[in-house]
C-alpha cells in the first residue's frame, strides 16, 4: 500500500479553492474511523483508496452483492501500477445524509506505462443495512452521444453493402 502523507494534499482533491490534505479530507474514512456521509465522500475516499493502493478499502465499500465478482488481484494491479493524477466530479444525484441512494458522476484520471488516460463512470450508491453508503454498480452514463466514425449521409451508399442509399436502407429506420 502507498503511503500518503497526513499533510499532502488529498489525492481526491476535494476544493481547489481550498485545498485539504489527507487526514482533513479522505483519511478518516481509509483509516476507517468515520464513515462517509455523503455519495460524493464515498466516491472521493474510495478514489484516495486506489491512490493508496487500499484494496481492502475498496472490497469494504462495496455492496454485499457486488463483493463475489471482486478480483482483488486486478485490483491491486491497477491500484498499484498507476499513478493517480486527480478526480473530477461531473454530477451527483441525490446521496445526502438523508437519502438511501444516491449517484455520483465523474472522471478519474491516472496515467499507466506513460500514458495519460481517464475513467469515466456513473456510479450508483446505496445504503446497507447500517446506514452506511456502499458501491451498488455502475449505470450507463447520461447526455453522451458516442458517435463511432463518420456518419453517412442521407444520399450516400449504405455502410451495409446492400448497394442502396442509406436513407433507403439501414437509415430508413433512423
Amino acid at each position: 500500500m502507498t503511503e500518503i502523507s497526513p499533510e499532502a494534499l488529498c489525492p481526491c482533491r476535494a476544493s481547489s479553492q481550498d485545498p485539504r490534505t489527507f487526514s482533513d479530507c479522505c483519511g478518516p474514512y481509509l483509516a476507517r474511523a468515520k464513515n462517509p456521509p455523503t455519495v460524493e465522500t464515498l466516491m472521493r475516499s474510495r478514489y484516495s483508496a486506489f491512490a493508496r493502493g487500499d484494496v481492502d478499502y475498496l472490497y469494504d465499500t462495496l455492496a454485499e452483492d457486488q463483493r463475489g465478482d471482486f478480483d482483488r488481484a486486478a485490483t491491486s494491479d491497477w491500484a498499484n501500477k498507476s499513478e493517480w493524477l486527480g478526480l473530477d466530479i461531473l454530477a451527483v444525484e441525490d446521496g445526502g445524509e438523508g437519502d438511501p441512494t444516491g449517484t455520483v458522476s465523474f472522471v478519474a484520471h491516472f496515467s499507466r506505462d506513460g500514458k495519460k488516460l481517464a475513467h469515466r463512470e456513473r456510479s450508483l450508491f446505496s445504503r446497507d443495512g447500517e446506514g452506511r453508503w456502499r458501491f451498488a454498480r455502475e449505470l450507463p452514463m447520461k447526455g453522451e452521444t458516442v458517435v463511432r466514425g463518420a456518419q453517412p449521409g442521407r444520399n450516400d451508399p449504405c455502410p451495409c453493402g446492400s448497394g442502396k442509399k442509406y436513407k433507403k436502407c439501414c437509415g430508413a429506420a433512423a
